[in-house]
């Protein structure tokens, strides 16, 4: 008998996954002759402390808990974006959204020809669903999407473009979409301009449903997608992005409380956790699906400033410390995981959006393309429990150029993490801040006099990516590094 535990070369462990005798760390063999299914759950704008088993007692989260709970949890996790457009695009690509020309969210186009953004994301790009239907996947994409097709811009591709056999979405993008009603945004009107402005566009079918049920339709879209996976007898790939939990917060009746911020946001926690507790209930609920299914679960920024704050850590959305862009990030996958891992959680894997398209790829057996230049590392070892991979290439941050800080602060416009160190800085190498985010995952002692020798070497190690890498803020703005 094979045992997965003890292949140590990457590539025989991705073939295993996908041969005809895939055998589970807990020794039974699985029959089933697909690749692994993969499901990838981004929700939009949970922070790092808004789930219950990442240390919110506020928060009733028990479905995501319990995914967390027989799989592994990882607490170094980041995305490529402190915002939600460059974040997708990276997840996508397996590269910093800059190259692409999205640096913030995609607005009209006047919005995004001002702030040098572009109004989709180009079809040249790489799509890791594209290579993986190539592959024999059967692909959707359901949920939010907000990588072009919104507001003014009609002429975006369409989502299936990108490599996916269905779609459906949300005013942020093209094709088959539901657009909100709202009951208690206390208007008149209680359909907003954006989702008038969605319909107009046309270009396919507009269903109108009231916002408290969206996670609920993407849910059982989800499920349809499965469902036709199998008719096809192919595995699948799918994107569930739900558009929960970004505002105006809308949760079913019985969950708004007095209608305040925090119990609205309180009120759709629970329901998208009741939403992903029915997902995942169907996928145990057949053998089949339940061992031959990864799912990946994290979310796309840190938390709104006027919604909530990402725990412990410092920052949220918009900005380059750490909550505003480390995620939680859970991985289930009970035919591979070691029973003695399931409920651990990885404190030492430092893993980012950028790796998610290399990992898939590798799951599904494929090998890396050599002309396209990815900016991520392979991460399957580790979210397979298989090792606690050290990363090899530094991150790379670039504030949202129309976000220059909360309240007036004035927020670091880029930002490195290599080893244990950060460096945040401005473009002039000004408001120079330095941490060690393994004993200071907080951000609170700055050692930029401490260690100056450290903060050169990063600083010079920023500018270059900087200055290498496509942006579209004005270059008169770069800094001169020593």
């Amino acid at each position: 008998m094979i045992n997965i535990r003890n292949i140590y070369r990457p590539e025989f462990f991705a073939v295993l996954l996908a041969s005809l005798f895939t055998v589970s760390c807990s020794g039974h063999k699985n029959k089933n002759t697909q690749k692994p299914n993969i499901l990838f759950i981004f929700i939009d704008d949970m922070g790092y402390g808004d789930l219950g088993c990442y240390g919110n007692n506020d928060v009733h989260s028990p479905h995501i808990d319990q995914l967390a709970a027989e799989g592994i949890r990882f607490n170094q996790f980041y995305v490529n974006s402190p915002i939600c457009s460059p974040s997708r695009v990276a997840v996508t690509t397996g590269q910093f959204p800059s190259r692409w020309g999205i640096t913030s969210y995609i607005s009209s186009r006047d919005d995004n020809e001002e702030r040098g953004i572009k109004d989709y994301l180009d079809l040249s790009a790489p799509s890791v669903a594209r290579d993986l239907q190539n592959a024999g996947y059967y692909t959707a994409h359901i949920g939010k999407w907000h990588m072009g097709g919104g507001r003014d811009v009609n002429d975006a591709p369409l989502i299936r473009e990108y490599g996916f056999n269905e779609s459906v979405t949300q005013f942020e993008g093209l094709g088959e979409r539901y657009l909100a009603t709202y009951e208690t945004l206390n208007r008149k009107d209680s359909t907003r301009s954006l989702e008038r402005r969605s319909a107009a566009l046309g270009i396919g079918p507009v269903h109108w449903a009231k916002r408290e049920d969206f996670t609920q339709i993407f849910v059982d879209r989800t499920i349809e997608a499965i469902e036709n996976a199998s008719k096809a007898e192919k595995p699948f790939y799918i994107n569930l992005w739900p558009d929960d939990i970004h505002t105006p917060l809308e949760p079913p009746l019985e969950l708004r409380g007095d209608l305040s911020t925090k119990a609205r946001f309180l009120g759709v926690m629970e329901e998208m956790d009741k939403q992903m507790g029915r997902l995942f209930d169907y996928i145990r609920s057949n053998h089949s699906l339940m061992e031959n299914t990864l799912i990946v679960f994290t979310s796309d920024n840190g938390p709104d400033y006027e919604v909530n704050v990402a725990g412990h850590l410092r920052g949220v959305k918009t900005e380059l410390y750490e909550g505003g862009f480390r995620e939680p990030f859970i991985v289930w996958w009970p035919s591979v995981i070691p029973e003695k891992l399931e409920g651990s959680v990885n404190d030492a894997t430092v893993m980012a959006g950028i790796d998610l398209p290399l990992t898939f790829r590798a799951i599904a057996g494929l090998s890396i393309a050599d002309s396209i230049d990815f900016d991520g590392e392979n991460m399957l070892d580790a979210i397979s429990g298989k090792a606690a991979i050290t990363r090899t290439k530094s991150l790379f941050w670039m504030r949202p150029p129309d976000r220059p800080g909360i309240n007036g602060q004035n927020a670091p416009d880029l930002a490195i993490r290599k080893g244990e160190y950060k460096l945040l800085m401005d473009f002039d190498g000004s408001n120079l801040q330095l941490y060690n985010i393994i004993s200071d995952d907080a951000e609170k002692n700055n050692l930029v006099n401490t260690l100056p020798e450290v903060a050169d070497d990063l600083k010079k190690d920023l500018a270059g990516w900087y200055e290498f890498y496509p942006h579209s803020v004005d270059k008169a703005k770069i800094m001169s590094v020593n």
